[in-house]
């Protein structure tokens, strides 16, 4: 008999490295199963969520419209000079309190003297040529009448008679002309007389002087555009402020409406005002955006606010009484959406590694409820959105109650 050959070692080798390796692929097989099982019960777990909260309130709220503007005098006045000419004297000076028909300052009025002196001499010599007229008037009467009377007895000729009344009537006309030169030379000497008051400036007002710009010896040159020399303010103890108001908030804005506002020279102290009217026609200062000026009366008895301060206004436009309020964030509350992301690949990995859940994304309400906490539990309940200051906004529901958590956001504790 023949002995079988010997098996070959070199088979026998890379048989036993063919078992060691299907060994090798099911051990990293299994490995691969495990580690999917153990991502998708990790990725499955709920994650703890911590919810931000607030209390519901019942209380008042205000509705307020912010604006800027200036403080101004309630009246401002501008004085120039009517006539042309030199200064002489200037009388009044910064923060000077005046007085109606003070005098402010005086130009050179020797021409305007000169002229009233002619003026007085003109109307002097009309009315003494008014009385020679009616002289005359009388004498050319006193000489018709006599020949009239010769005329009823046949001693004068008719052509006396028309010479006579002839004379009468020029003289008549005489006194009307001399008349009328008299009331021009009157009118003349008013109109130097006027312009001879008119080189002292007066204060048209009780007031005080906020700026001046005259002084000696300055010339003067009455036109269309003539220097402002004083700018007075009527009494400062009652100021306005003038704000811009957003032509969005307009509608929302009334005379007798109270404000409050600040300056930047008294920080932490808050002034009183009353809207007094509001301007139809927008203010064409503001280019980029449409703005409507109100005008607020400001009382100022202890006069620290001044002309020209910037200050900030807080308008109250509403006011509610014992409502249920809510932070504006509990209205814009919702859960977040749960969204699973793609899988990481295809094949074998793909039909292992399951989805896994994605990062919460944040959700937005509708404004039409709101979410509270009940028992650890958010739980939406209906709720109608009201007047709102910004901060907070009130809320009419049948469920909600003062005290309830409304939730204002969440986040993940990992």
């Amino acid at each position: 008999m023949t002995q079988p050959n010997p098996p070959d070692m070199a088979v026998l080798a890379r048989m036993g490295q063919k078992h060691r390796g299907r060994r090798w692929f099911f051990l990293l097989l299994a490995l691969l199963a495990g580690g999917a099982i153990f991502w998708g019960l990790v990725a499955r777990a709920p994650v703890p969520v911590q919810y931000v909260t607030a209390p519901v309130t019942r209380g008042a709220l205000e509705v307020t419209v912010i604006a800027t503007g200036t403080v101004q005098p309630t009246t401002r006045v501008e004085i120039s000079s009517e006539l042309s000419g030199t200064l002489a004297t200037v009388e009044a000076d910064y923060n000077q309190a005046i007085a109606a028909g003070e005098v402010l300052a005086r130009l050179d009025d020797t021409k305007l003297k000169a002229q009233v002196l002619n003026s007085e001499a003109q109307l002097t010599a009309s009315r003494a040529r008014l009385e020679s007229a009616k002289a005359t008037v009388t004498e050319t009467s006193d000489a018709l009448d006599s020949a009239e009377a010769l005329d009823r007895r046949g001693l004068n000729t008719r052509s006396v008679i028309i010479a006579a009344r002839a004379a009468h009537d020029r003289a008549v006309a005489s006194v009307g002309i001399a008349t009328a030169d008299v009331t021009l030379a009157e009118a003349n000497l008013a109109s130097v007389r006027a312009d001879l008051d008119k080189a002292v400036i007066r204060s048209p007002i009780d007031g005080i002087v906020l700026d001046r710009a005259a002084e000696k010896g300055q010339i003067v040159a009455a036109s269309l555009n003539a220097p402002v020399l004083f700018t007075l303010a009527e009494d400062l103890r009652r100021m306005e402020l003038r704000v811009s108001v957003d032509e969005a908030d307009i509608g929302r804005v009334a005379p007798g409406q109270e404000a409050s506002f600040t300056v930047d020279a008294w920080p932490g102290r808050r002034f009183q005002a009353v809207i007094t009217s509001l301007r139809f026609a927008p203010d064409e200062s503001t280019s980029d955006v449409v703005t409507y000026t109100a005008v607020l009366a400001v009382e100022n008895e202890e006069l620290l606010l001044r002309p020209g301060m910037t200050a900030t206004a807080t308008i109250v436009v509403a006011r509610v009484e014992d409502q249920l309020l809510v932070p504006m964030a509990a209205l814009r509350y919702a859960p977040p959406a749960e969204v699973a992301t793609e899988r990481s690949g295809g094949g074998l990995m793909g039909l292992l590694m399951p989805a896994r859940r994605g990062a919460a994304r944040s959700g937005t309400g509708d404004g039409s409820g709101v979410w509270v906490l009940r028992d650890g539990l958010p739980v939406r309940l209906r709720a109608v959105p009201g007047a709102t200051d910004g901060t907070s906004i009130v809320v009419t529901s049948e469920d909600l109650r003062d005290g309830d958590q409304v939730i204002l956001s969440q986040r993940d504790v990992r």
